[in-house]
């Protein structure tokens, strides 16, 4: 995991810069910001959920978060946007996901975004008034059970890579990827 962080610390730093979701927003970049997670995930989880093995389908059934996206764009009345669904369909299939190393890397990155909307979610409440149950509910995400959660994923990815260099390798390049696939499709947000 720490290779992960390690390795994965640039791109990290560039989508953090791209979204600037600790900086006031207003309530049509945050839903633009929505719609962009939305269309990413609602094509992402299928892809993951088909690389991954059997063994691992409830356990990452139970951390999708598409659906508090799909939530939040009720509550904003967020209007479609073609070319962030066309620039999230780009940007999944841009992903190396071949087998289970390179799955788990793609979810290290959106595992990583569920533990920092814990930070993100009062800043929506305290800019936006938004809360868990009108249109905060992605960044909330499962709450007070975040931590664990992550704890977890920290457990099963350090169990399923073991010791492997070349697996390590593979999760560190997929992570990567999953960082430059949602920067493409952000990059095109209004300020």
């Amino acid at each position: 995991m720490n290779e992960l962080r390690d390795k994965t610390r640039t791109e990290h730093t560039r989508i953090e810069s791209v979204l600037r979701l600790t900086q006031p927003m207003s309530v049509a970049r945050y839903a633009g910001v929505m719609t962009g997670f939305h269309e990413f995930l609602r094509r992402w989880e299928p892809r993951l959920a088909s690389t991954l093995p059997s063994r691992l389908h409830d356990w990452s059934a139970r951390r999708k978060r598409s659906g508090f996206a799909a939530d939040d764009l009720r509550h904003l009345h967020a209007p479609h946007a073609p070319q962030l669904a066309e620039a999230a369909e780009r940007a999944v299939r841009s992903i190396p996901m071949g087998d289970t190393a390179a799955a788990l890397g793609s979810m290290y990155v959106i595992e990583g975004s569920a533990l920092g909307g814990q930070v993100i979610a009062p800043m929506l409440k305290a800019h936006l008034g938004l809360t868990p149950a009108g249109g905060a509910s992605y960044f909330h995400g499962h709450g007070p059970a975040t931590g664990a959660m992550w704890r977890d994923f920290r457990e099963v990815i350090t169990r399923e890579l073991g010791h492997d260099e070349a697996a390590a390798r593979t999760a560190c390049h997929s992570a990567r990827h999953t960082f430059s696939a949602l920067c493409d499709v952000f990059e095109g947000l209004p300020a």
